[in-house]
């Protein structure tokens, strides 16, 4: 062929089979040691001052009678 025997190709394929499984036995038990101690998706911002502040914005507008839905006149 192009100078790379039957043998030469087997012990590659070999050895890159052998390290692609040690690199997925060492994501999966990565993966696994990590537990998650913070709240997923949205639930990870309610503790974020931002979300705090805006929050107790809303409810001081809301005590102040502020917070009213005013409907849109339609002009046609």
């Amino acid at each position: 062929m192009d100078g790379v025997g039957r043998g030469s190709k087997i012990r590659s394929f070999a050895i890159g089979s052998l390290v692609g499984a040690a690199g997925a036995i060492a994501t999966v038990r990565r993966a696994s040691r990590r537990t998650r101690t913070r709240p997923a998706g949205l639930g990870a911002f309610e503790d974020a001052p931002c979300f705090l502040e805006t929050v107790e914005a809303e409810a001081q507008r809301h005590r102040e009678g502020g917070d009213t839905v005013t409907e849109l006149s339609n002009p046609t």
